[in-house]
């Protein structure tokens, strides 16, 4: 099997742990858990090359670091360490089709070679069959396994089946999974032969669909439900394959799927802002010394024994003086407590709640709004535009930030809310204690734009009942969804819809102002009304870390000469969707992922989901613009007109 090659920041999100990806030469492979990252017996490993750390995050993911993904490196003169790192992946699906004959062959994970068709009809070539490829389906459930697509029970309509024939996996033309057909016993020519099976054929159609309730109201799937026997229903395998285990405890229904569905993999990505403990007070030099193995182990040691309570001086007592005799007691007093984030009450809730976005953000909330100037977090106040002034109550010029971005578990068949254990326990086959335990990170700097509504006005706007029931409507909506899904609500407010839409409609006119792609810039909503936390602000910074991404465009931008025809182009675009007057009369019924978009589609108002916290749900231009029916509608209808 040849490797592989892919940007770090992709081992993270989209293809982290679990996840499918395909190889130059065609093999689709899923990345293996975290176990095998890093071998333990590799003499040449060196890890401070790889940590990061954001106190805030470590703190709600119960972790002791993060860990960049590993990055093959060759050796260079006399230095060997981290070489050739790289991170593993496992053949996956096992199942292969000849597609000459369409025969099915099975293959362990740990297979390398090219896989051949056994099939004796084929004139063979230096003994060998032609080579076979992969199947385009596989098996999922909603606890994250994955597992080969039952062929050989489908066909058969059986949880057990006693048949053990030649399958053929047969391609008929009609269009859909109606045209594909599994036989059992057949010959290439598509003749039964009874030597080679029983003749079963069937199609398979209806297997990926999903949501079916059974007799005793429970979820199921056709694929389960079609292959029960009795009260022996068909139920996931348990399978973990990335972590190279084909069974385990499980049971979900299974529901069959396309290898490169959109619902196969959902990483859940938690994503920290750096907040400096007090602002100005550890210089960059400082940051890097604390990065150093020596200097790093010999705090961790420090904090393990003593924690909060340590002194200056019981901090030199462990670490190399020659390295900071120049820096003064406080500056390394408050580097340490900048690194375990001592000396800030902690309102920051665990990430397992679900519900607590508000009070995670809030911290960012503040700081951003202020004028910090600090290594990892900088921002200006360009001041506001007498135009959008009525509206907009606050810009900042963002020039520093630093953004950490961790893989905490992952689901399949749909987004759901995950607690942290549960995800984590995805991720390896064997769990690591908090002292030692770390999840995969990337880590982005760059810069951003931020801003935030006029309270005073919004609080107007969202008091109109006609506004709040057009909110509604996608609230109730989500409700239903998230009631059938068994997670947990959320507060869906008129302030969410319309400043997440308006951070849409900005993010495309950048696109066009600024010459970043859209999947380059990156939407972070600062929106509760929460006692005490209440927010309605919104940050639009860089998502990637190149050259794209640091150029200072966003920084320019926040110039009120520049901003203000920058809201108004979005708002102008706004008000005529290319695909109008459907998308707006669409809007009235749902339109987009779980129907919980109102006028918002591919042509006004859609971002990549890479760009998009909600992946592309809570959209509706009616609350930023107005409606058709009443113009005055949206928060901006006076300004946008």
């Amino acid at each position: 099997m040849t490797h592989g090659s892919m940007r770090r920041a992709q081992l993270v999100t989209p293809f982290g742990v679990g996840a499918m990806s395909v190889l130059v030469d065609g093999t689709s492979v899923i990345t293996a858990g975290l176990d095998h990252w890093f071998p333990r017996n590799n003499s040449a490993l060196a890890l401070e090359d790889f940590r990061v750390h954001d106190w805030r995050l470590e703190a709600r993911l119960n972790v002791k670091e993060f860990r960049l993904p590993p990055d093959w490196r060759t050796p260079f003169g006399d230095d060997h360490r981290n070489e050739r790192l790289a991170v593993p992946a496992l053949r996956f699906p096992g199942y292969a089709f000849c597609m000459y004959c369409k025969r099915l062959k099975k293959v362990p994970l740990s297979f390398q070679d090219a896989v051949r068709c056994p099939d004796p009809e084929h004139e063979r070539r230096n003994g060998q069959g032609p080579k076979m490829s992969q199947v385009p389906f596989v098996a999922i459930c909603r606890k994250g396994h994955i597992d080969d697509f039952p062929f050989r029970e489908w066909v058969h309509r059986s949880n057990k089946p006693t048949c053990n024939g030649t399958l053929r996996l047969v391609s008929t033309g009609a269009g859909g999974l109606e045209g594909q057909v599994v036989r059992c016993g057949f010959d290439a020519k598509g003749k039964h032969d009874p030597k080679k099976g029983c003749g079963a054929t069937r199609t398979l159609m209806g297997i990926t669909t999903a949501g079916r309730r059974d007799e005793g109201g429970e979820e199921s799937t056709v694929l389960s439900q079609d292959l029960q026997r009795g009260a022996d229903p068909y139920l996931c395998t348990g399978a973990r394959p990335w972590l190279h285990e084909t069974d385990g405890p499980c049971d979900a229904p299974v529901q069959g799927a396309l290898r490169a569905g959109g619902n196969v993999y959902f990483p859940v990505v938690e994503s920290s802002i750096f907040l400096p403990n007090k602002v100005g007070a550890v210089s960059g030099a400082m940051r890097d010394l604390l990065g150093r193995p020596d200097v790093d182990s010999a705090l961790s040691t420090v904090h393990s024994f003593v924690g909060a309570s340590a002194t200056a001086e019981v901090l030199r007592k462990h670490i190399p003086g020659e390295l900071f005799d120049d820096y003064p007691d406080e500056e390394l007093l408050e580097a340490y407590r900048d690194r375990y984030g001592y000396g800030e009450s902690s309102e920051d809730g665990d990430a397992q709640d679900g519900g607590d976005l508000d009070v995670w953000r809030y911290p960012e909330f503040k700081m951003l709004r202020q004028t910090p100037q600090d290594e990892e977090l900088r921002a200006s106040d360009p001041g506001v535009h007498a135009a959008i002034a009525k509206h907009i109550e606050r810009v900042r010029s963002v020039t520093v930030l630093r953004e950490t971005r961790v893989l905490r578990g992952f689901s399949r068949g749909r987004d759901s809310d995950l607690k942290v254990a549960e995800g984590k326990a995805l991720l390896r086959r064997r769990p690591l204690p908090p002292e030692h335990d770390w999840l995969p990170a990337y880590v982005v700097k760059g810069e951003g734009l931020y801003f935030e509504l006029d309270p005073e006005r919004l609080a107007a706007w969202e008091a109109r009942a006609e506004v709040q029931a057009r909110a509604d409507k996608i609230a109730n909506r989500y409700g239903q969804v998230i009631t059938d899904r068994g997670g947990r609500p959320r507060d869906i407010s008129p302030r969410m819809i319309m400043l997440h839409t308006f951070a849409h409609l900005v993010i495309n006119e950048l696109v066009f102002t600024c010459g970043y792609s859209s999947a380059s810039l990156r939407e972070r909503l600062y929106v509760s009304r929460g006692d005490g936390h209440d927010m309605a602000g919104l940050l639009i910074y860089t998502a990637a870390g190149d050259s794209e991404g640091t150029m200072g465009g966003l920084v320019r931008m926040s110039r009120p000469n520049r901003l203000q025809p920058v809201f108004a182009a979005a708002l102008g675009d706004a008000h005529w969707c290319s695909t109008d007057p459907v998308c707006m009369a669409a809007g009235e019924r749902g339109q987009g992922p779980d129907s919980c978009n109102m006028a918002a589609c591919h042509g006004c108002a859609l971002l990549p989901e890479t760009s998009c916290e909600e992946f592309n749900r809570f959209l509706d231009r009616g609350l930023v613009i107005g409606t058709f029916e009443d113009p005055t509608l949206g928060f901006f209808s006076d300004l946008g007109s």
